[in-house]
């Protein structure tokens, strides 16, 4: 049996989440936006959704806006907050941290192109994936109006200390944004609480469908819209929504709320079985440990191997893990996280990322370590080979 080990890539749909979607996906028919019963009916569901999705992370229900996932959400954040300010002919300048996920970096590095009037500062980390306050005084400017940092990394699962980062930005008139996609369900979060003026989030990293997310969005940030023709989400993203997937995102948030600290406590066992096994491969180098990382996820590098090849392997093993983001998985560059910690080039790319989920167990640790240590053995024992044709 196939063992899956990715689950900061994707989680599998929860079967109440599919339960709770499926009366949306034929049985209950009508247009949000129709003013007779069938559509208060949808409608009347898009907003039990958002309260859930809001009662998840400490936000109140109407500063929810759904999108189809966390990279529109990062897009329409960064985006529509340049377009507001450009509107208003002002110099629009952003600081945005060096590991945050290709779909807040990829836009950043388009608005860079796109005028002498949008700048772009990076916010370094330390070699353990941290943020420090000193970090992001060096990469402030008084011109300096957002900043976006990330709550927990997807790669090393490094959770970031937010809290004196956002008052230094409060202290300052700036906005902050935090992409949550892989911290919410897996850590306490609180919109309200934290200050933070936008949070992103996605259904799928939490048992929840594809294709939704949300920004959660503070009124006082400014923001335009990026999608015209309609009035939905506040506005903010024209469409007929997707209800199914909405009621998904819902109902995996309120589980994703009821199980977060027994949940977290499981895979936590997962995670500490497999470092301790890990400690005796002397080839093996955890990233981040020393950091305060996300329960589930542990990011190593193998001496001597690549990670892509590694990868294949375990897959011929029947075992899924990544090399890093999915999103950037068919790059042969090293990881621009782990080059960001400054991890020498060669051990980056050699990097695994195994992130576990609610449905593994301590066999699946069992198993991993048995391959690895197979593969590992397989790989030295040819290495001696090859040497001794050549001697």
């Amino acid at each position: 049996m196939a063992i899956y080990l990715d689950n900061n890539a994707t989680t599998a749909l929860d079967e109440p989440v599919l339960e709770a979607m499926l009366p949306y996906m034929g049985q209950v028919t009508g247009n949000p936006s129709s003013v007779h019963r069938f559509g208060r009916m949808q409608k009347d569901a898009i907003e039990q959704a958002r309260e859930l999705v809001a009662q998840l992370v400490g936000a109140r229900a109407e500063q929810v806006i759904f999108t189809s996932g966390g990279t529109e959400s990062n897009n329409l954040l960064l985006n529509g907050f340049i377009k507001k300010l450009a509107s208003k002919q002002r110099v629009a300048r952003v600081a945005i941290s060096s590991i945050e996920h290709m779909s807040l970096l990829e836009p950043a590095q388009q608005l860079r192109l796109a005028g002498d009037n949008i700048l772009v500062d990076e916010v370094a980390v330390d070699e353990t994936g941290m943020i420090s306050l000193q970090s992001l005084m060096q990469a402030y400017n008084e011109q300096t109006s957002l900043i976006s940092i990330m709550s927990a990394n997807n790669e090393t699962g490094v959770i970031q200390n937010l809290s004196p980062l956002i008052d230094f930005a409060k202290e300052r008139g700036c906005f902050f944004h935090s992409d949550a996609s892989q911290a919410a369900g897996k850590i306490p979060l609180n919109f309200i609480d934290s200050g933070l003026h936008a949070m992103t989030l996605s259904a799928h990293k939490l048992y929840g469908p594809t294709g939704i997310g949300a920004l959660v969005l503070d009124k006082r940030l400014p923001i335009e819209k990026l999608q015209y023709g309609g009035v939905q989400e506040k506005g903010l993203r024209a469409g007929t929504e997707n209800v199914p997937a909405i009621v998904g995102f819902g109902k995996a948030a309120e589980i994703a709320k009821q199980t977060l600290q027994s949940r977290s406590d499981y895979v936590r066992t997962l995670r500490d079985a497999l470092e301790k096994g890990l400690t005796k491969f002397s080839a093996v180098s955890v990233f981040a440990q020393s950091a305060n990382r996300l329960p589930n996820t542990v990011q190593f590098g193998v001496d001597g191997f690549d990670g892509e090849a590694l990868l294949m392997q375990l897959d011929r093993k029947a075992i899924a893990v990544s090399s890093g983001s999915a999103c950037t998985s068919s790059k042969t560059e090293p990881s621009h996280v782990l080059k960001a910690m400054n991890v020498p080039v060669a051990l980056a790319n050699s990097a695994i990322r195994v992130s576990f989920g609610k449905n593994n167990t301590m066999s699946d640790v069992n198993a991993f370590l048995s391959a690895l240590q197979d593969i590992i053995e397989m790989n030295r024992h040819s290495a001696v080979m090859m040497a001794a044709s050549v001697c």
